[in-house]
């Protein structure tokens, strides 16, 4: 169904997550890493990978480097991180770097599983209370995509922004919309400039009270 990694230095985690996806997500592969170097070099000889469960702090890790660099090298894999962290900022900073969801550690089974399928889905993930925070940030107009905004966009732009904003990745809005990659990335960019975001991040989020039906 679904091949993942899970990166993470403590065995019981890895072994732990492993065992609640092999139960819910029957017919899954997940293989284990437990620093950023080994997990670097896995996914680089294994880029069909469905997903990356990512912790914050492996050995090797510096702040949001590793994350920064696997986003920079396997742009196309989605990354989850799954971390005991719990400052809300940095949290927020995370899908800055483009990771897709946040999972905390305490987080129960059920918790876990209803995150990993919204992520399959096609969502962006973040915890209640993490996205009231962001929602906050919002409503205090730190980035709003507003309808004129939204005006100035293709058809074929819009198509691509509706997927965005549910938080694909560039190859699942491809596979969705029957394009190559190459062409996402050409309107993904033209996006970004006509509503003024400087990232993919602020676009999922300041999407967030847009009603794609209306247009």
């Amino acid at each position: 169904m679904y091949k993942m990694l899970v990166a993470d230095d403590h065995p019981l985690f890895r072994d732990a997550i492993s065992n609640i996806i092999a139960v819910s997500f029957s017919g899954s592969s997940v293989e284990q890493t437990e620093d950023i170097e080994s997990t670097l070099q896995y996914v680089k000889h294994h880029d069909d990978l469905d997903l990356i469960l990512l912790d914050l702090n492996m050995p090797g890790m510096s702040g949001l480097q590793g994350l920064l660099t696997l986003r920079n090298e396997f742009p196309t894999i989605p990354v989850v991180i799954i971390s005991a962290e719990r400052d809300k900022q940095t949290i927020l900073q995370t899908l800055s770097y483009g990771a897709v969801g946040f999972i905390a550690k305490s987080s129960s089974k059920e918790s876990i599983v209803q995150a990993l399928e919204s992520v399959f889905a096609g969502n962006v993930y973040l915890p209640a209370d993490i996205m009231r925070l962001s929602q906050g940030h919002n409503a205090s107009n730190e980035f709003v995509v507003l309808p004129e905004k939204i005006a100035l966009l293709t058809r074929r732009e819009l198509m691509v922004l509706k997927n965005l904003s549910k938080g694909e990745a560039n190859k699942q809005i491809a596979f969705n919309l029957h394009i190559s990659e190459a062409t996402v990335k050409s309107h993904v960019s033209s996006i970004l400039k006509k509503l003024g975001a400087s990232n993919r991040v602020k676009v999922v989020l300041g999407c967030s009270e847009i009603d794609f039906n209306q247009y």
